[in-house]
């Protein structure tokens, strides 16, 4: 039994959390916590405040906390996780450098595995994105991702994931482009990036590659947010009792 603690209850994927959490019989929910008062029961929780999170760590000490919140709160239950001596996993994106390098330090003293998306398919299309990248050396390549009209960031952390991905195997595009405007002709070393927002969508992502006379498209498309509350979950039953370090979902697919 792996017993997790869940951040931003009341939230998209807190929710989706819980409710995946619901329906496995190898994981417990310990506790889950949200900034704003919450009067609900959310998938039979009862959520605190998150003010009390450090002693609620102390009092139930969880095997892994389950973060989907922002930057600056999941740095806070990082530092409380490191002071408990419990794992972490987070979907949180839009880290800046300084986060990240923060999230890094706490990973010397916990075990943590943060993933900009949990989910299988992504994790596939990253490694087609990479394939398609190296067989087309001399492509343009635009990106495009698509959210609900309440996601902060933009790009999306995966988006911005994907363009790792692409940029490590081109080293001679160095540019990224956001959107266009008025006179704008292409240059070679740029990939083109684009951000739409409407309604509920869950998330898609597009990688689009045009040579000479061809192109190719690879596209993911989420039907629905529980596929990455699922694989949150693949990671914080894979994660409890790993030494202290910072993990890769694709550890996770790879040990399945």
């Amino acid at each position: 039994m792996t017993e997790i603690a869940v951040t931003g209850a009341a939230g998209r994927m807190g929710r989706e959390v819980l409710a995946a959490a619901a329906d496995r019989e190898a994981i417990e929910v310990a506790f889950a916590v949200n900034r704003s008062p919450v009067d609900e029961l959310i998938s039979g929780v009862v959520i605190e405040s998150s003010d009390n999170f450090a002693e609620l760590l102390a009092e139930y000490e969880p095997d892994v906390v389950v973060d989907f919140t922002g930057p600056e709160s999941a740095l806070a239950y990082a530092d409380a996780c490191v002071e408990h001596g419990v794992a972490l996993v987070t979907g949180t994106t839009g880290f800046d450098d300084d986060g990240l390098d923060a999230l890094r330090a706490a990973a010397e003293s916990t075990a943590v595995l943060k993933a900009s998306n949990f989910s299988r398919g992504v994790a596939a299309l990253r490694l087609a994105v990479q394939e398609a990248t190296a067989a087309l050396p001399d492509a343009d390549i635009e990106l495009t991702e698509t959210h609900h009209n309440a996601k902060r960031d933009a790009p999306s952390g995966t988006a911005k994931t994907l363009l790792d991905d692409i940029e490590g195997v081109r080293d001679d595009l160095s540019e990224r482009v956001h959107g266009r405007e008025g006179e704008a002709p292409r240059s070679a070393d740029e990939i083109g990036v684009h951000a739409r927002r409407a309604g509920d969508i869950a998330g898609e992502h597009e990688v689009l590659l045009g040579g000479s006379n061809e192109t190719l498209s690879l596209t993911h498309r989420a039907g629905d947010r529980s596929i990455f509350a699922d694989g949150a979950l693949d990671a914080a039953e894979w994660l409890a009792g790993r030494e202290p370090g910072w993990y890769d979902f694709f550890e996770v697919i790879d040990d399945a």
